[in-house]
């Protein structure tokens, strides 16, 4: 991940852009992002009510960062409908607005999609008052044939930030058995493909919903395997799930306490001229040191 290129959001929840409500309630929740929804969570007859809610919302969140720089809310983003479907154009019409930070952009297969979406904002932004490329695209991947163009897909705008796994859609596509087990154990090879593409393109993975949030002991140990596998974050449905995602992907204590010692005792070694230095019963190379590099200044930024 290109810390540089973008904060970690270790959580992202969906929220129905039809639902005024849970918008509302939205804004003062401790996820890291929220996805405005218009595309799969809003019914077809709901959609126009969707488009003016959030494009009333963003307005309003720009009108409170005008007068009150120090105002804060979830990142925001918006997902829109597929790209080419008739729909897409009116989302575009409606949402792209000052206030908003990304999309995203569901169930793309190929790098052209993205170029699509990245000609409409190119066109837009400076329309809008926005700056050139301030639009940023978290990416879906719902399909075989996008998990199989997932680098080239990630790696075909500066825009794109991030990758996000579709698991119900892809299950679909698989036709996997509708309840889940084993911490989604069915998934494994899709979800690693889908982690190493994400890698190589130096952009956040995003797992897919833990779908029963009621089984918060599912919803912990499907999000441990998340980062075990090497997500970076999650997506989520309902605020009952925020702390435990939230959790699953920030550094503990006992992480932090430790890397800072892994550190110490390289840096310690190095200046002493030590080419070989053993810690805790293991040999330090340069890989595990940067890792230990890595959790810390994922802390930092978290501000742990």
């Amino acid at each position: 991940m290109n810390i540089e290129k973008a904060t970690l959001l270790r959580s992202w929840m969906f929220v129905p852009g039809d639902r005024q409500r849970m918008i509302d309630k939205s804004l003062g929740l401790s996820v890291d992002a929220l996805m405005f929804d218009i595309e799969d969570g809003v019914a077809p007859a709901a959609k126009d009510t969707a488009r003016r809610q959030i494009a009333a919302v963003l307005d309003q969140i720009a009108a409170r960062k005008k007068e009150n720089p120090a105002f804060r809310t979830p990142a925001r983003y918006v997902r829109i409908n597929a790209v080419g479907h008739e729909r897409m154009h009116s989302d575009f019409e409606h949402v792209i607005r000052p206030a908003l930070e990304g999309l995203a952009v569901p169930k793309v297969e190929s790098p052209d999609q993205v170029k699509t979406v990245e000609r409409i904002l190119d066109d837009r932004e400076p329309k809008m008052g926005m700056p050139a490329g301030s639009v940023r695209l978290l990416i879906a991947i719902e399909s075989p044939k996008g998990l199989f163009n997932a680098y080239a897909i990630a790696t075909s705008s500066p825009r794109v930030i991030g990758l996000m796994f579709g698991a119900e859609d892809f299950s679909r596509e698989l036709s996997l058995p509708l309840r889940r087990e084993g911490e989604a154990t069915d998934l494994i090879y899709a979800r690693s493909a889908f982690v190493t593409a994400a890698a190589a393109a130096h952009v956040q993975a995003v797992d897919g919903v833990w779908p029963n949030f009621q089984d918060i002991d599912g919803l912990r140990k499907f999000a441990r395997q998340s980062r075990q596998l090497g997500f970076s974050s999650m997506s989520l449905i309902h605020p009952a799930q925020i702390d435990e995602v939230n959790a699953a992907f920030t550094p503990t204590a006992e992480e932090i306490d430790y890397c800072r010692r892994v550190v110490q005792a390289f840096d310690d070694a190095r200046a002493r001229g030590e080419g070989s230095i053993a810690f805790g019963g293991q040999l330090l190379d340069v890989p595990i040191v940067d890792r230990a590099r890595q959790t810390l200044a994922l802390a930092k930024s978290l501000g742990i």
